[in-house]
C-alpha cells in the first residue's frame, strides 16, 4: 500500500515517540547506568515495522506486520510497562 504524504509524517511521529520513550525512561536510564557501574557499556537497537490499513477494510480481512525483538528488547519493554502479546 502506498502512502501519502500525510501518513507518512504520521508514522514518523510515531517512530519519534517510541525513540523519545525510550530515552527518558527512568528504568531504561536507571539499567544502562548499574551496566555501567558493572563495567559494560550497551548498544540497544529496536526495529519496529508499523504495518497500516485503509479504514474501509472488511473486518476478515488481516494486515501483516512484524516486530522482531531480542530478549533484551522484551525486557525493556516490560521495564517500561509495555506488553507485547506473542503470537507464536
Amino acid at each position: 500500500m502506498e502512502l501519502d504524504d500525510k501518513a507518512k509524517e504520521i508514522v514518523q511521529e510515531i517512530g519519534s515517540a517510541i525513540n523519545s520513550a525510550v530515552e527518558h525512561s527512568h528504568e531504561v536510564a536507571e539499567a544502562i547506568e548499574r551496566l555501567r557501574d558493572a563495567g559494560y557499556e550497551m548498544e540497544l537497537t529496536l526495529r519496529l515495522e508499523i504495518g497500516l490499513r485503509p479504514n474501509d477494510l472488511d473486518d476478515n480481512e488481516e494486515v501483516e506486520a512484524a516486530l522482531d525483538l531480542t530478549d533484551e528488547d522484551m525486557r525493556t519493554l516490560r521495564n517500561m510497562k509495555i506488553r507485547i502479546d506473542n503470537d507464536e
